[in-house]
């Protein structure tokens, strides 16, 4: 069996008396696409900062291709080929579509590699059209879809999703979830969402977080049914015949 793309061992970080991670054992495969799920506190946006290095474990590792990067810093996790998309873009408002991707490509591109990126990104997100707007003055869906563009364009092997669809119209999520099944086919990812029909759209495999735990990984049909993850997640959210 091949190595995992990303591991955590026993992961746990705790804040005081509070313990919001607590061993967390999680597989990735190279080229996977896993949704993360859970109620609010559960410890999904504690457990991608702790791989992305913005926050350091109390216990446990994070491995990557087989390499520890528990305590790694964030820039060098990035620079492996780790890429995070946050629920609020991180994005420049006073600098166009195009100079906001362009300024990151420029970081792992020649100039000329980084000018064909960018074409190459506009293209694929569908925002050839506002490559010299403002990035202040998009919609929230093209803000969002700006900074997967930001993210894409240092040609990272594993990119983290957090909540993706959030805010965004029918149209925009229906959009999204064909960017991320076309970005699976040559890069993992993992994506934090609380959009279940989204999920849907995007999933095979499911983990559900709960109280910093893993509780269950399954199917993502196996999760909707599983009456454990209704009860402290789901509830009125299912549709009736899942």
């Amino acid at each position: 069996m091949a190595a995992p793309l990303l591991e955590t061992r026993d992961l746990s970080i705790h804040f005081g008396g509070v313990q919001a991670v607590r061993n967390i054992n999680f597989a990735l495969a190279e080229g996977e696409l896993r949704c993360l799920i859970g109620p609010n506190g559960a410890g999904k946006s504690t457990f991608f900062k702790i791989v992305t290095g913005q926050l350091q474990p109390s216990r446990g590792a994070v491995l990557f291709r087989g390499r520890d990067i528990s305590h790694a810093q964030a820039h060098r996790i990035a620079r492996l080929g780790i890429g995070i998309k946050t629920q609020v873009p991180s994005v420049f408002d006073g600098l166009s579509v195009r100079e906001n991707i362009w300024l990151s490509a420029r970081r792992v591109h020649s100039g000329r590699r980084a000018n064909l990126m960018v074409d190459e990104m506009l293209e694929r997100l569908g925002l050839t059209g506002a490559a010299q707007r403002l990035v202040g003055q998009l919609a929230h869906g093209q803000r969002q879809w700006v900074e997967l563009g930001i993210v894409l364009s240092t040609d990272p092997q594993l990119i983290l999703l957090d909540e993706p669809a959030a805010g965004m119209t029918h149209e925009e999520v229906l959009t999204t979830a064909d960017l991320v099944r076309e970005i699976n086919r040559n890069k993992a990812l993992i994506v934090v969402e609380h959009d279940m029909q989204f999920i849907r759209m995007i999933a095979k495999q499911v983990t559900v977080f709960n109280q910093g735990a893993v509780l269950v990984e399954d199917a993502v049909e196996n999760i909707m049914r599983n009456p454990l993850v209704r009860d402290i997640y789901l509830g009125k959210q299912v549709p009736a015949g899942c």
